[in-house]
This record gives C-alpha cells, structure tokens and sequence, in this order.
C-alpha cells in the first residue's frame, strides 16, 4: 500500500466513522421529540396510543376533580375542543382553572391523556410561548398590555 492509499484509507475511515456518529446522534434526538398540540389540533392529526406528546392551553373551567391520593382529573381546552387530562403526582402550586397549561404524555386506549408532567405559567402576564402562539392563532387569548 503505498503513503497515498494509507492517507486516503485513514480519511475515508474517520468520514465513516463521523458519519455513523451523526447518524446515531440524530435517531437518538428523534426518538426523543415530542410534539405540542392544541385540543383542536388532535382532532386533524393521527396520534396513537402511547406516542408521546405535549398537549398545551387553558384548565377549563369546573373540570378539575381530585380523586384518590395524588390522582387528578381535568380537562384542557382551546375554547374549541376538550381533552380529558389525568395526572398522578403533585400539581404546580400556580395550577387552577383558566390558566395556561401544557402536559406531557400519551393517549391511553380509552382515550384519556395520562400526563406525567404538568406545566403553569408562573405569573399573572406569562403564558407559556408554544400555548399563547396556539391560542392567538385561533383568536381566544390576547396579551395584557400591561
């Protein structure tokens, strides 16, 4: 082999080499993505059970029932739709009806989302971005000008 084949054989092994890298590193984030959506937005969209997603906007009104233990049951809605939310530990103190929400979770079989986290806004004038976008774009929340 002569000094031109080893160098081209060394280059081409460490382009292999990062380009397997790269690969692994983009399915890893892939994998890891989760979507936000608007309850209005699951209507269009084909989410199975089990896909992880981010479900954001306002606690509605008269929904929020506690159940046994650390168990909660609520509804988050866009002013279009409602999605009957569950969730199993300890709400965030800012957590009451008409705020902004987001949960994170999946679908059960029944239909149900079983949230494993719950996001409040943490002020009077803050709404979390990906849910204040949501509801602008659909004309039910408008800043405080303030």
């Amino acid at each position: 082999m002569t000094r031109k084949q080893k160098r081209m054989s060394v280059v081409l092994a460490g382009l292999a080499f990062l380009g397997a890298a790269a690969g692994l590193t983009f399915y890893a984030l892939g994998q890891k993505a989760s979507y936000f959506y608007m309850p209005a937005d699951l209507a269009t969209a084909s989410v199975p059970p089990g896909q992880r997603i981010r479900l954001g906007g306002l606690v509605e009104k008269g929904t929020i029932v506690r159940g046994q233990g650390a168990t909660v049951a609520f509804s988050v809605t866009d002013k279009q739709k409602s999605v009957k939310v569950t969730y199993t530990g300890i709400l965030p103190d800012l957590f009451r009806e008409e705020q902004g929400v987001i949960t994170e979770g999946a679908f059960g079989p029944d239909g149900v989302f079983v949230a494993d986290s719950v996001l409040a806004k943490h002020d009077e004038r803050y709404m979390p971005k990906e849910v204040a976008d949501g509801l602008k774009a659909k004309g039910v929340w408008q800043e405080s000008t303030n």
